[in-house]
């Protein structure tokens, strides 16, 4: 964040990685929309963008066309000028988007904000890491991948716009470092505890049985090898969701702690505002030094 004067602060982020599905359209949305997601985690309003490609040079640039193509779809949405963009010939192919946005300095939402008695609320279902895995591997019904790929494509905008005047006092988005890795970034930085209920957690549908049937990115094993020792998982929870919430998200939605009091009306907003997923899905508390910073019940 840059602060211009008392009204404004600029958000600068960048983000771009290979591709997660088959198409080429689709892969732009969802590059794009992750890309994007950065700034409304933090309360922000994305107002320019440009593009980052790396691509092979033997491939079809028609290809490329349509890579980009989702991209400005997105940015189009997000009412966002795409300003231009850079590329390099590159082995693998690469898509994101820097952008810029704006932001009231004393409004926005620090992914350490937190405070004990919040309640965590998740604006996407879970499950991409192993969808997109299934897909890359042709092990997934073609409705299924579909439907993950819309979820993946959806901008948090309407999610972040739904809350912008509650007291949101911490947020981030749900991505690379999966479920896990961001909550206990949120409770660590807020010198708190979480306990999440397994239960409430809202699954993209082919996701558990993407995982039982043993469909997993190579960032589940990462996470849990990091995040593993500050998190403690209940017996009774599913086996399957244990290791899904370890795993990568793609274009995740987004965790917002509120306050308990303000919990009704945060998922009604975010259910009128066609969110994906407007669930509860656990609390802050105080914690000792000696307790783990996640507890998945």
């Amino acid at each position: 964040m840059y602060r211009l004067d008392a009204e404004r602060a600029l958000v600068q982020t960048v983000d771009f990685f290979p591709p997660v599905v088959d198409d080429a359209r689709w892969f732009g949305r969802i590059a794009a929309a992750n890309s994007l997601s950065d700034v409304y985690a933090m309360g922000g309003r994305p107002i320019t963008a440009m593009n980052l490609v790396g691509w092979p040079r033997d491939l079809d640039i028609e290809l490329l066309g349509e890579v980009l193509a989702g991209g400005l779809e997105k940015c189009n949405e997000a009412g966002a000028v795409l300003c231009g963009g850079h590329s390099v010939v590159d082995q693998e192919i690469k898509f994101g988007l820097s952008v810029t946005g704006l932001v009231h300095p004393e409004r926005w939402w620090p992914n350490r904000g937190a405070r004990a008695g919040d309640v965590l609320l998740l604006s996407k279902p879970l499950g991409m890491g192993p969808i997109a895995t299934a897909i890359k591997r042709e092990q997934i019904d073609a409705g299924l991948a579909l439907a993950a790929m819309q979820v993946m494509a959806t901008l948090n905008k309407a999610a972040a716009e739904a809350v912008r005047d509650l007291d949101v006092h911490g947020a981030t988005d749900v991505t690379g470092f999966g479920l896990i890795g961001h909550a206990c970034e949120m409770a660590e930085g807020a010198g708190l505890g979480l306990e999440l209920r397994a239960a409430a957690l809202p699954l993209q549908p082919g996701a558990l049985e993407a995982v039982r049937a043993g469909v997993l990115s190579g960032g589940c094993n990462r996470g849990r090898q990091f995040y593993g020792p500050r998190v403690e998982i209940g017996a009774a929870v599913d086996a399957a969701v244990a290791a899904l919430v370890f795993d990568a998200e793609t274009s995740g939605g987004l965790l917002l702690a509120v306050p308990a009091a303000q919990a009704e009306t945060a998922q009604r907003r975010l259910r009128d505002a066609g969110a994906p997923a407007h669930a509860l899905v656990g609390a802050f508390a105080p914690r000792r030094a000696t307790e783990p910073v996640l507890r998945l019940t």
